[in-house]
């Protein structure tokens, strides 16, 4: 069953509450993230931990856990939840605040729910992506700002797309929405790495890739590129490596899924199974 635990107590979804005066909610103003489970692990969760307390570093948001204590309480909302594989997302936020701006004791929050799949159909085939020009504020910190994100997203399932490509205004490709972003140029595999977020997934990705023998270049990459492009796939959380065949109506190498795409999905399938 879905399970949240909020400062300590744990609730069902409709029992669940925390003040409107929370500036989580009133501004914003929380660092957050997002994993899952494979064999009934949660997958690099010390990673996820440590990128987490980052993003609040970041934006300046105190608090009074440690990496032990949050570790400890996501393996035992886990294990509470009962549920044999699951999404866990992680919250801490500015807390409550009368005057809207003052910030007052953290607050934590953890929602355990049944993991959601993508189709099959989309790694069969591939996805596509929509871009467009948008540069987020403090990129390093995964917070909930996602304004521009869900705007651009209803925009992009109307298109038929599945992600939505952020460019730079100086053209460069920096990272999907939800998702990094891996090209592959003459069997290199190039992805960005300045003013993005670092994933968790990208970096599995990146040293399955080294194992291999596949070459690996963290480099900026500039939108005119694409059209150079023998690959393309996006990783995340939710959707490990997804294909990547069509961006706007360019498609990428008339659609058909590469090799090395291919190659790293298996990988990453063995990598996960013996988790």
């Amino acid at each position: 069953m879905s399970l949240i635990y909020i400062n300590g107590k744990y609730f069902k979804p409709k029992e669940a509450r925390i003040s409107v005066f929370d500036l989580g909610f009133t501004r914003a103003y929380a660092a957050f993230d997002f994993l899952r489970t494979y064999n009934g692990k949660p997958f690099y969760l010390k990673e996820h931990l440590n990128r987490l307390l980052n993003s609040a570093k970041i934006i300046g948001l105190k608090h009074q856990y440690n990496l032990k204590f949050l570790e400890n309480i996501v393996f035992k909302a886990f294990e509470k939840s009962k549920l044999k594989e699951a999404s866990i997302r992680i919250y801490l936020t500015g807390g409550e605040s009368k005057d809207f701006l003052t910030l007052s004791k953290a607050n934590l929050i953890i929602i355990v729910t049944p993991i959601k799949n993508l189709s099959e159909y989309l790694y069969e085939k591939g996805g596509k992506l929509i871009t467009k020009t948008c540069e987020r504020i403090l990129p390093q910190a995964k917070t909930t700002v996602y304004t521009e994100g869900l705007k651009y997203l209803q925009e992009a399932k109307k298109r038929g797309a599945i992600e939505v490509l952020l460019i730079s205004l100086d053209k460069k490709i920096l990272e999907c929405t939800t998702s990094n972003i891996f090209v592959v140029f003459n069997k290199k595999l190039v992805t960005p790495r300045n003013n993005i977020l670092l994933g968790i997934t990208r970096k599995v990705v990146i040293n399955l890739a080294k194992k291999v023998k596949i070459s690996v270049i963290e480099r900026d990459v500039y939108l005119k590129e694409i059209r150079n492009a023998d690959e393309v796939f996006i990783t995340a959380t939710n959707k490990e490596i997804l294909p990547i065949v069509e961006i706007d109506n360019y498609k990428i190498s008339d659609k058909q899924i590469g090799e090395i795409t291919k190659r790293l999905r298996e990988e990453f399938k063995k990598f996960v199974n013996n988790y």
